[in-house]
């Protein structure tokens, strides 16, 4: 929302509330929420630490509602939300097609390694890396939900197999016909790829960890477009030194933004993004009036 804000500024203007929005690289600290939450009647959060002592200082103050913008509510204590009585919701279903297209994307870049050709072509260099082919290689799917549902309609698209662990889904439906439902982390180490596009939770956190590893075929690829959290991050980094691991694509990390110091940035055959999977001007503009209609029938305006 934040670089499209002059779009929601009339918006605001026209219904009479004053929009304000600090300056922010990723997320605000929790101390600096204390501070700004109490002086605004509404709250549309990103991905800041919406915690209990914020929630707290905003109930202090003017703050009656809140509207996560996007899915992911990891970050988001919905529980402080209804002990002080402050309305809240999210808004889901709005990022589905554009994360999977992003997962698909590095699907492709790590099978195939064109990112590391076009660096090394601009180095003067004509590499010819050996990729592998996608039809029929297994990818292990973590999530089924809307961003899951169609990422694996974008697998199946190119002939791939896809085993799908969600503890959610009892069983796959109609439309995923030719998919199949695995118990995680069993049948991991039939697995090419690993794509995770599942919610942070208490039983997805480190989910990915050195146990799993040691399950995975060799020469594993992952992709990780959910949350930093879910792959135990330095379990990742000691596969990748052992080879278990080929490689990875990561849209989000443990700690945001990735710090210079960071061990992953030593490995060439490793995508990374910025957390912006989700980010396409259709999808932002959809998102932002989405939030925004919620945030207006909370305040009454």
């Amino acid at each position: 929302m934040l670089g499209m804000i002059g779009d929601a500024e009339n918006l605001f203007r026209d219904k009479g509330i004053e929009l304000t929005c600090p300056h922010v690289t990723q997320t605000l600290s929790e101390q600096r929420l204390m501070e700004l939450v109490p002086s605004h009647d509404g709250w549309i959060i990103g991905d800041d630490p919406a915690t209990w002592s914020v929630f707290e200082a905003g109930r202090r103050g003017r703050l009656k509602a809140a509207v996560k913008w996007g899915v992911g509510v990891d970050n988001v204590d919905f529980a402080a939300c209804r002990e002080f009585g402050i309305k809240i919701v999210n808004t889901p279903g709005m990022f589905g097609a554009e994360v999977a297209d992003v997962a698909l994307g590095y699907v492709i870049a790590l099978a195939r390694e064109t990112f590391d050709i076009d660096r090394r072509v601009r180095a003067g260099e004509w590499p010819k890396n050996r990729g592998i082919s996608l039809a029929g290689k297994t990818v292990g799917l973590i999530g089924y939900g809307d961003i899951g549902r169609n990422t694996a309609m974008r697998l199946s698209a190119v002939e791939m197999r896809v085993l799908v662990f969600d503890p959610v889904c009892a069983q796959i439906p109609e439309e995923g016909a030719g998919l199949e439902l695995a118990v995680w982390p069993q049948r991991v180490g039939e697995c090419d790829f690993l794509v995770f596009t599942c919610q942070l939770n208490e039983s997805t956190r480190h989910m990915l960890d050195a146990d799993v590893f040691a399950q995975c075929k060799d020469s594993v690829r992952v992709v990780n477009v959910a949350r930093g959290p879910i792959i135990e991050q330095e379990a990742l980094v000691q596969s990748l030194r052992s080879g278990k691991t080929h490689s990875v694509a990561l849209d989000v990390f443990e700690r945001e933004p990735l710090s210079m110091e960071s061990p992953l940035r030593s490995f060439p055959l490793c995508i990374f993004g910025s957390h912006n999977a989700s980010n396409t001007a259709e999808a932002v503009i959809r998102t932002n009036h989405q939030a925004i209609d919620c945030m207006f029938e909370f305040l009454g305006v």
